[in-house]
């Protein structure tokens, strides 16, 4: 694809960066026989090829619009593209630089500011969006409809983690609403690890990956995050740490991105990419272990859904499935499974009704192999599903862990 950048979009700081992603386009459209949201909407612009236009008009100074901000803002990011694309084309990396273009050239009606400054001031602050998820299903009969789906219903308590200190040990990220909606799910990877010899270095002074603040274009907000983050981790990672582990594959594919995006700040580079490179989901780790040693009794039927952020993102579609084959679960078929479910970080909250078709499209997929549960590797893509009342919806170690003799 030709280019040519306005002067403007040339003083940009990654304006090489997207100029060598727009040149790498062929323009062949294969990415939109796997866009969820052209497959819904039948839109050019919101499909990737179509998006890949409208960025380029913008840095080519053609004039932006709420039409352009729209297309743009309906990207699931699911990256779905990126496993499609012959040309390996870094469609994601474009998008962020794109939008952040288009979120200073446009004003946003008055609701969406409130509502994304509403999710960054709550989401990545786990005290605080407890704190208001338990006020909240105190009052659950008085919220809207729409606010109470979103609610989980019995959320089972975290049981203590082991104390045993390994010689083996890795980091966890701790998360931002996982310890609200799903607490048991980082005890039960630690009391999995603890049977194979490998301990949890706590490190309390981590917080949110940064993922949401940047995905909601206050990109200098999420990179601080991930700083702060780098800093915490820093002392364990001397200390010979050899992971740092995430049971949210959303989580994961930010935190592998600190390197590239942190790669010009000189005070960070190295520590980022080193960050980056120690970055591990869960089932990563699992999977090179002696499985056997957990003795699991597996009894329950399981429908796995694999996250965009760990098949698209992570490059690890199939892990999860191998290593809960190897463990004796039986997995039933799922159809279009490469497809994403709408969650996309806060997606189902900014874009509902597209969110709420996926999803629906999803569950049958998942359930029409008549699975007991729906397991899954990402705290939003469990808690959009599961907000359907349909099929239980858990995370894999946690039946794993249950499963332990």
């Amino acid at each position: 694809m030709q280019t040519n950048l306005s002067e403007q979009a040339k003083h940009l700081p990654r304006a090489e960066e997207a100029e060598r992603i727009l040149r790498s386009c062929v323009h062949c459209g294969f990415c939109t026989a796997t866009c969820p949201t052209y497959q819904l909407l039948g839109d050019e612009l919101d499909g990737p090829r179509g998006r890949i236009y409208l960025i380029k008009q913008v840095l080519e100074g053609q004039p932006v619009t709420a039409k352009t901000q729209a297309h743009l803002d309906r990207c699931l990011t699911c990256r779905n593209c990126e496993t499609t694309c012959p040309s390996g084309v870094e469609y994601h990396h474009l998008l962020d630089i794109g939008r952040a273009v288009v979120e200073q050239a446009v004003q946003r009606p008055l609701g969406e500011r409130l509502v994304r400054e509403g999710l960054r001031a709550v989401v990545p602050r786990p005290g605080l969006f407890k704190a208001l998820a338990r006020t909240a299903k105190a009052v659950r009969p008085l919220l809207p409809q729409a606010l109470r789906t979103k609610l989980p219903g019995q959320v089972p308590a975290a049981r203590p983690r082991p104390t045993t200190l390994h010689a083996r040990r890795v980091l966890m990220l701790e998360g931002c609403v996982q310890p609200a909606l799903s607490p048991n799910t980082n005890a039960a990877a630690a009391r999995v690890l603890d049977r194979l010899g490998i301990s949890v270095t706590p490190a309390p002074e981590a917080g949110c990956c940064g993922a949401v603040d940047y995905h909601l274009n206050a990109q200098a907000t999420g990179m601080a995050r991930a700083r702060r983050n780098i800093d915490a981790w820093w002392p364990a990672i001397e200390a010979g740490a050899e992971a740092i582990v995430q049971t949210a594959s959303g989580c994961g594919a930010f935190v592998r991105d600190y390197g590239h995006l942190l790669e010009h700040d000189t005070a960070y580079a190295a520590k980022a990419a080193k960050v980056s490179a120690l970055a591990r989901d869960l089932v990563e780790v699992l999977r090179d272990e002696p499985l056997e040693k957990l003795e699991i009794e597996a009894h329950k039927r399981l429908a796995f859904h694999c996250p965009c952020t760990l098949q698209h993102a992570q490059k690890l579609g199939g892990a999860v499935e191998d290593v809960l084959g190897r463990l004796g679960f039986s997995l039933t078929a799922v159809p279009d499974s490469h497809l994403c479910c709408g969650s996309a970080g806060t997606y189902s909250l900014t874009q509902p009704e597209l969110a709420l078709q996926l999803r629906e499209n999803k569950l049958n997929a998942l359930e029409s192999g008549n699975p007991q549960v729906i397991v899954t590797a990402n705290i939003g893509c469990q808690a959009h599903l599961g907000s359907a009342g349909r099929t239980p919806v858990r995370h894999w170690i946690e039946v794993v862990e249950e499963a332990l003799t």
